[in-house]
Order: C-alpha cells, then sequence, then structure tokens
C-alpha cells in the first residue's frame, strides 16, 4: 500500500510544480507582450507628434507663400482652409474603402 501512496506523492509534486511553472511562464509572457506594445505606443506616439509638426509648419508655409503669390496674407490662409476643407470632404466620401485597411493593419499588429 505504501508504494501506492508513495507514488501518488510525486505525481502530486509534479503536477503542483507543472501548474507553478505554466503561471510563472504565462506571467512573464503578458508581461513581455505588453511591454512589447506600451514600446510600440511610445514609438508611433512621438512618430505622430513629429508628423503632426511637420504637417502643421508646411501649412504655415504654403499659406504664407500663398499669401506672398495673391499679395494678402488672408487668401494665402483661406486657400489652405479651404484645400483642408476639400480634404475633409472626399475623406468623408470615400470613408468605407479608407477605414477598411486601416482596421485591417491595427488587427495584425494586435495579434502580431
Amino acid at each position: 500500500m505504501e508504494t501506492k501512496k508513495e507514488q501518488a506523492r510525486p505525481i502530486i509534486e509534479q503536477a503542483t510544480e507543472y501548474v507553478d511553472t505554466r503561471l510563472k511562464l504565462l506571467k512573464l509572457e503578458v508581461i513581455e507582450r505588453s511591454t512589447s506594445i506600451i514600446a510600440n505606443v511610445v514609438v508611433e506616439l512621438i512618430v505622430v507628434v513629429t508628423l503632426v509638426l511637420t504637417f502643421l509648419f508646411a501649412s504655415f508655409t504654403l499659406a504664407l507663400f500663398l499669401g506672398d503669390v495673391f499679395h494678402s496674407n488672408w487668401k494665402g490662409f483661406g486657400l489652405v482652409a479651404l484645400l483642408y476643407l476639400l480634404i475633409a470632404v472626399i475623406l468623408m466620401v470615400a470613408k468605407k474603402p479608407i477605414e477598411r485597411p486601416i482596421v485591417n493593419i491595427l488587427v495584425r499588429k494586435l495579434f502580431k
């Protein structure tokens, strides 16, 4: 009878060790995945901020250039505003074809 008890004890110990090891592995995988996602978000945020600033300064440059061409700053800034209004209307009309690829890219990034 003692042999069955002796055999059962190592199996139970091995099972608890296995569960503990799996929990530690899961914890480490979660930490790795979350830090990777956070690092990716930080880098992409820096890129977006840089692009927004570039876009902003390019817009001012274009507006001042057009103002110089038309000899009136308000005309230059007005034309740039109309250009952005036109782009916004085009994006609103073509929303679905533009939205689907963006969703696909985001889903691929999340499940990478």
